[in-house]
C-alpha cells in the first residue's frame, strides 16, 4: 500500500506527533538543510458547468523566470464567449498532485489576450515541481519546472541555450530536443523568438516551409499576439516550454529588424505608424506570452541567482538605450560610430552585477556578439562589416571591456545569439594587448549559439580567417543550440547541431565543446562532452 505525504503527516498529526521534515544534504556536501514545514492544506478543484471546449488550452503551458523559492507559471485559455475567465491553477511535488504545495486563481480577459501569468512564491520543498491549470471543467497539460537552486544547494547546473526561431523557414527540432533533456535546469533564449516578416518576405514563397500568421507584417498588438499564438501551438515549442522553465530575453525580430530605441530598419513611420506605437505593442504582446516576470518598467535585463555557482545576467542590447546603428562598412575608428549600445542605467546596473556577484561563475544572457570581429583588408586596414553588434558601439565596448580590466573581473562567460551560426571566441580589445600563442589579454570567453531556424550564416564564416585569432570556433552551416553545463572548475558548452529543419530532417549530432576554465579568461577545446548527469529530476509525462 502507498501513502503520500501528506497522509503520513495527517496521520501522524492525529497521534500527536509533531510532524519534523528534514531535507537530504545539499549536493556540495554540507549541512542538512533546516527542517520545512508541514505541506499546506489547500482546496479542491470543483467545477458544476458544462464542460468547455477541448481547445481551452491549445497553447499550452510554460513556466519562466526561476527564483530559489519562485516562478513565473503561464497559460493561455481560449474561451468560446469573449468574457472574463477564472483560471484555476495548483503546483505539486509529483505528478499525481497529491503532495500539493500553493494554489490559486487569477482572473483573465480580452484586455490581455486570455493569457495566464502568475508568480508563485513561497516554493520552500525542494527544486522540482509539476503544476497544472484548470478552466471550465478542463484540466491543462501538466508541466513541470525547476526552481534555481539556493546557496550551496547545487555543485552543477546545465542550461539549454539557443536563439533565432523562425517559423517559416522550418521546423522547430532543436526545441523537441532540449525537451528531451530531462537534466536542464532552464532553457536561456537569447532572442529573435519570433519573426515580424509577412509571409514570402523572409523566407521567400520559394525558401518557406510553413506559411505564417498573420500573413501581413506584424505592426499592431493585434498582429504580434497572432503571431505569438501561432508559435505557441508549435508542438516541439511547446514541449519544451512544458518541460523547462525559460529565461527570455527579446533581440530585434520581437518588434522589427534593427531595431534600436528610436526606430528600425524594418519600419516606416509613413505607412506603419509611429515606432513608439509599435514598439509598445511589441512589448505588450511579449510580456503576456513570454513567462517572464513583471516590473513597473517593463525592462528586460535582470539576474537570475542560481546559488553560489553561477549568476545569470540577462541583458537588454536591442532597444534599452542602443543608439542607431550606421549602416555601411566601415573603419573601427569612424567618427560617425554611434556610442552606446545599452542605457547608462543599464550599463550602471551591469557594472554592479558582476562587481558585486559572489556566485563562482557570472553568464551573460546577450544578443549580439561582444567580441571583435573586425575584417582584416589587404592594404592593412581593418573593417567593421556588422555594425549591429557591440562593435558597432566601440565607445560602449571600451568603457565595458576596461571595466573588466581595471576590476579584474574573471570567471564571466557570454552567451550570444543573433548571427545563426556557432563561435567559440576570446573576447579582446581591438589594440595588440592579446597574444594568440598564450591567450594573454583575453578578457573572458564568448559561446555563440546558432539557430533553431533562421538561416545560417556560411558567408560569415567564410570571413573567420580574416576576422583574427581570437576565433577558436566557428561553424556556419547548421541550425541546433548549445548545452552549458556550469561547475566549480569550468563552463563548457557543447554544441548540438542538425542534419536539417524539413518536416522528415532534424537528427542531431555533436559538433563541437568548448570551455572557459577556472581562474581563466580564454576558450579551450574540450575532448568530449560534458558527461551525463546521474539522476535527473522526472520529467512531465
Amino acid at each position: 500500500m502507498h501513502f503520500s505525504r501528506r497522509e503520513v503527516l495527517k496521520g501522524m498529526g492525529a497521534a500527536g506527533i509533531t510532524p519534523l521534515l528534514i531535507s537530504a544534504c545539499s549536493s556540495s556536501g554540507g549541512e542538512a538543510a533546516p527542517m520545512l514545514p508541514d505541506l499546506p492544506e489547500l482546496p479542491e478543484y470543483e467545477w458544476e458547468g458544462p464542460i468547455g471546449p477541448e481547445s481551452l488550452f491549445e497553447h499550452g503551458v510554460a513556466s519562466g523566470d526561476p527564483l530559489p523559492e519562485g516562478v513565473i507559471l503561464w497559460t493561455r485559455v481560449t474561451p468560446e464567449a469573449s468574457e472574463p475567465v477564472e483560471v484555476w491553477w495548483e503546483m505539486a511535488l509529483d505528478e499525481d498532485f497529491m503532495e500539493r504545495t500553493a494554489q490559486g486563481t487569477f482572473m483573465t480577459d480580452a484586455s490581455r489576450d486570455y493569457t495566464v501569468k502568475v508568480d508563485v512564491p513561497g516554493l520552500i520543498w525542494g527544486r522540482n515541481y509539476f503544476y497544472r491549470f484548470a478552466v471550465q471543467g478542463r484540466w491543462s497539460p501538466t508541466g513541470r519546472t525547476r526552481l534555481a537552486p539556493k546557496q550551496n544547494e547545487a555543485t552543477q547546473l546545465r542550461f539549454g541555450i539557443c536563439s533565432c526561431s523562425n517559423y517559416g523557414f522550418g521546423y522547430f527540432h532543436a526545441y523537441r530536443h532540449m525537451a528531451a533533456r530531462a537534466e536542464l535546469d532552464a532553457i536561456v533564449h537569447l532572442g529573435d523568438y519570433t519573426y515580424e516578416y509577412q509571409n514570402g518576405q523572409y523566407p521567400t514563397f520559394e525558401e518557406q516551409l510553413r506559411p505564417v500568421q498573420p500573413e501581413n507584417e506584424t505592426v499592431t498588438l493585434e498582429d504580434y499576439r497572432i503571431r505569438l499564438s501561432l508559435y505557441r501551438r508549435d508542438p516541439d515549442l511547446q514541449e519544451c516550454h512544458r518541460q523547462h522553465p525559460f529565461i527570455v530575453v527579446w533581440d530585434d525580430h520581437e518588434t522589427a529588424n534593427n531595431s534600436w530605441m528610436g526606430g528600425a530598419d524594418n519600419h516606416d513611420p509613413e505607412t506603419e505608424g509611429p515606432w513608439p506605437d509599435r514598439l509598445a505593442a511589441g512589448r505588450q504582446a511579449f510580456f503576456e506570452w513570454i513567462p517572464i516576470r513583471e516590473n513597473s518598467a517593463q525592462h528586460l535585463y535582470r539576474t537570475l541567482k542560481y546559488g553560489d555557482l553561477a549568476d545569470i545576467i540577462m541583458l537588454d542590447t536591442r532597444i534599452e538605450g542602443r543608439e542607431q546603428q550606421f549602416s555601411a562598412i566601415v573603419a573601427p575608428s569612424d567618427a560617425a560610430l554611434p556610442d552606446n549600445i545599452i542605457s547608462a542605467e543599464q550599463e550602471a546596473w551591469l557594472q554592479a552585477q558582476l562587481a558585486n556577484s559572489t556566485a563562482k561563475w557570472k553568464v551573460i544572457g546577450n544578443q549580439v556578439i561582444v567580441s571583435l570581429l573586425q575584417l582584416s583588408n589587404p592594404d592593412g586596414t581593418k573593417s567593421i562589416i556588422n555594425t549591429d553588434l557591440w562593435h558597432g558601439y566601440p565607445e560602449g565596448r571600451e568603457r565595458l571591456l576596461t571595466f573588466f580590466r581595471t576590476n579584474d573581473i574573471s570567471n564571466t562567460v557570454f552567451v550570444t545569439g543573433d548571427v545563426h551560426s556557432s563561435w567559440a571566441i576570446d573576447v579582446t580589445f581591438g589594440d595588440d594587448s592579446y597574444d594568440p600563442a598564450t591567450r594573454d589579454g583575453a578578457i573572458c570567453g564568448e559561446f555563440v549559439a546558432p539557430g533553431i531556424t533562421a538561416p545560417n550564416s556560411p558567408a560569415l564564416a567564410g570571413l573567420a580567417d580574416r576576422v583574427g585569432p581570437q576565433i577558436r570556433y566557428q561553424e556556419g552551416e547548421r541550425n541546433g543550440y548549445f548545452v552549458l553545463d556550469v561547475q566549480a572548475d569550468k563552463v563548457q558548452a557543447d554544441w548540438y547541431l542538425l542534419d536539417g529543419i524539413d518536416i522528415d530532417e532534424g537528427a542531431e549530432t555533436l559538433d563541437a565543446s568548448w570551455a572557459v576554465l577556472d581562474g581563466q579568461k580564454h576558450v579551450t577545446e574540450m575532448d568530449s562532452p560534458e558527461a551525463p548527469i546521474g539522476e535527473s529530476p522526472p520529467a512531465a509525462s
